[in-house]
């Protein structure tokens, strides 16, 4: 709504995610001038479908809006919502305002739901074409990093006991595989987004069948052309007043299952610099402790351990959400999806931005500081002994001896 407070003001509390995690161009993607630009758009798109289709819009009409696209009033929209305690009205009369002679048309036909929820996909798939490239930068980097120690020996933990030799690039190969499949995923549910579209306030296209008086085809290609110009190659073929918020459960699981990933990740990572045996990169005027000047906290891969345990928790708000949707639609969904969507996304991107520097700057200590010269070797020969234990065991047993 439009009250609130001063966000830039050091009185006022402010979301770290966005003023001190995420990246500038995923806060973007949420932010109210890309979301309200993407309302008149979208209202730009239903009324050139809709004149192509024969209802009586002027090209001046269509002109003056694609002209005020950007001329947001917020300040003017903000008294609007608190006049008419509904945002979409409140951006359907500021946007008539600078657009006069568009004023009669903008919206027509059209329930909250039209721009709302279009914009929503529209956001969920922007915001994972952000993501996308920036897991696939990880992998890669991990990848140079595993190539680079395929043959660099290193003792194995099961339970966190010393176990039997694996290398440095096979275990590297482990997180990988994790991270696959959340490209995988995340690829997945992408692709798999399909707009809501023109459907009205029920999903029954009633207020447009009215419109093109019983002409069920035009309604049908009103649908398509505007899905069309959103650039989805498909709309949901049934809707109830919103698109079924099980999209939102199959997206944010996607990222909870990242989260996960990468808090394994950054937990081995954790766990290896305590051995000394690996570390993320430490600047040189770094400072570790307050108080105790020579620890090396890994401070980066607790960050991301940190966000990712709050990416994991919040596919619980659509998986409720989901499930108490009455009917067609209630609005309990919509003050906790702009809460969960949003801040989903915004972890995803710094655990992934994170990781990324974390990945760039990996540090193995066979032979780099002299107090910790080959830790890794070390920690092997006082193992060897117990290692070696179940090959002799089965050259007993070849033997002819008992288990």
């Amino acid at each position: 709504m439009a009250a609130g407070g001063d966000h830039g003001s050091p009185d006022s509390y402010r979301s770290p995610l966005a003023s001190r995690y995420a990246s500038p161009e995923m806060c973007f993607v949420f932010s109210d001038r890309y979301k309200f630009r993407t309302w008149r758009q979208l209202w730009l798109w239903l009324a050139e479908a809709e004149q192509t289709l024969g209802l009586p819009i002027t090209d001046e009409q269509i002109q003056e809006m694609k002209s005020n696209l950007e001329n947001i009033d917020f300040k003017m929209a903000a008294e609007e919502e608190k006049r008419l305690r509904h945002d979409v009205m409140a951006h359907v009369h500021t946007f008539g305002h600078c657009c006069p002679k568009a004023a009669g048309i903008i919206h027509l036909g059209a329930t909250s739901c039209y721009v709302g929820d279009n914009t929503d996909l529209i956001i969920l798939r922007n915001a994972l074409d952000l993501l996308l490239p920036k897991l696939a930068r990880v992998i890669s980097r991990l990848a140079d990093f595993a190539k680079e120690r395929a043959s660099l020996p290193t003792l194995g933990f099961t339970h966190f006991q010393p176990a039997q030799l694996t290398t440095v690039g096979k275990r590297c190969c482990l997180w990988i595989q994790d991270l696959c499949m959340d490209l995988q995923n995340l690829k997945r549910v992408r692709d798999d987004l399909r707009f809501r579209g023109v459907k009205g306030t029920t999903g029954t296209q009633a207020s447009f069948l009215q419109l093109f008086e019983g002409d069920d085809h035009k309604v049908e290609q009103l649908d398509k052309m505007v899905t069309e110009k959103a650039g989805f190659k498909r709309a949901f073929i049934i809707t109830g007043q919103t698109y079924t918020r099980k999209v939102d459960i199959e997206v944010l699981s996607v990222l909870a299952s990242l989260g996960a990933s990468v808090h394994k990740i950054c937990t081995d990572i954790r766990l290896l610099a305590n051995l000394k045996e690996m570390e993320e990169p430490f600047e040189k005027q770094q400072i570790g402790s307050s108080a105790m000047p020579y620890k090396r906290n890994p401070m980066r891969s607790e960050r991301c351990c940190s966000l990712a345990r709050h990416l994991m928790t919040l596919v619980m708000d659509p998986l409720q959400t989901a499930s108490v949707q009455w009917f067609e639609r209630t609005l309990d969904d919509s003050a906790n999806r702009r809460i969960c969507l949003a801040e989903a996304f915004l972890t995803a991107d710094t655990i992934l931005n994170t990781l990324q520097n974390i990945s760039e700057g990996l540090v193995v200590y066979p032979k780099v500081r002299s107090l910790n010269s080959k830790v890794i070797e070390r920690r092997i020969r006082q193992e060897l002994p117990f290692m070696a234990t179940e090959n002799i065991i089965m050259a007993m047993v070849k033997a002819g001896g008992s288990r």
